[in-house]
């Protein structure tokens, strides 16, 4: 009994010699974690879809028309605006991405449309190289007014005076 005793004890002060110094060592508080940020800008081919595509559904549920300046592309979010500037020629438009496209194996980063590519000027060469900047949204919408503002409370309509000299103590 004491040899087996004696074996146990052995293996647990050999397990305890096997482990790690640093497993024992408390762990340091996590640091706050930094948001992401995003991209300024990206660098890549565009290319451009038209006639073909006119009047199919879109990702956003709507019919795509090659006359608005619309894009397609997998690296925004729906609704984004994005600046591009076509990096031949300096011409730039602000579009909205509506649409999810080109496909991967293809290495764009976007797809325009017809009217988009037409103010890029390069609807005869189909691709072309461009920058991406997505613009900040501005969107304002009119405050909602509460109807306690508009119309007089059931105090006022009742006789009562809500005047800082009548109000009870």
């Amino acid at each position: 009994m004491l040899t087996k005793l004696r074996i146990f004890g052995l293996l647990v002060v050999a397990n305890v010699m096997w482990t790690s110094p640093t497993s024992a060592a408390p762990m340091k508080a996590n640091a706050p974690k930094v948001a992401k940020t995003l991209k300024l800008r990206y660098v890549g081919t565009a290319s451009w879809y038209g006639k073909q595509h006119q009047g199919l559904k879109m990702a956003n549920g709507k019919r795509f028309d090659r006359r608005k300046l619309t894009a397609a592309s997998w690296y925004f979010p729906l609704g984004t605006m994005i600046r591009v500037v076509n990096i031949r020629n300096g011409a730039s438009v602000i579009v909205t991405i509506t649409d999810r496209g080109p496909n991967f194996r293809l290495h764009r980063l976007i797809d325009l449309s017809e009217a988009a590519a037409e103010r890029l000027d390069y609807v005869g060469q189909g691709l072309t190289p461009v920058v991406l900047y997505p613009v900040a949204s501005l969107s304002t919408q009119p405050a909602a007014l509460d109807s306690q503002l508009i119309e007089p409370s059931s105090l006022h309509a009742s006789g009562y005076d809500a005047t800082p000299s009548n109000l009870p103590m």
